[in-house]
């Protein structure tokens, strides 16, 4: 009888083991879900943080060379300009020199 009695203990130690042993995988299994969930959420701050200042670089770049560009363009302006002016007077001349040759014969 009595050896029945322990047996019985020892079925109910085992129970109370394996209900125990449920409940710290079923702890550890969430806390390794939200460990991944933080790590996830990390990641993606770090992605959107990444990106955002990737596009802020971008802007920079994009306004430099807007403003590189820029004067770029006003001196090629004022290169056309520089030629056509130094090539006005001559023209006009030669212009006038032919106006007043026609009106003489």
């Amino acid at each position: 009888m009595e050896l029945i009695t322990k047996i019985k203990q020892a079925e109910s130690q085992a129970q109370e083991i394996v209900e125990q042993a449920k409940a710290e995988a079923a702890s550890l299994a969430e806390q390794a879900r939200q460990q991944r969930r933080g790590l996830l959420e990390e990641a993606q701050r770090r992605r959107k943080k990444a990106i955002q200042d990737a596009v802020s670089r971008g802007q920079t770049q994009a306004q430099q060379e807007i403003e590189n560009l820029k004067a770029q363009a006003e001196n090629h302006r004022r290169q056309i300009r520089q030629k056509a002016e130094n090539k006005m007077a001559p023209a006009v001349a030669r212009v006038m020199d032919y106006l007043t040759g026609e009106n003489q014969t």
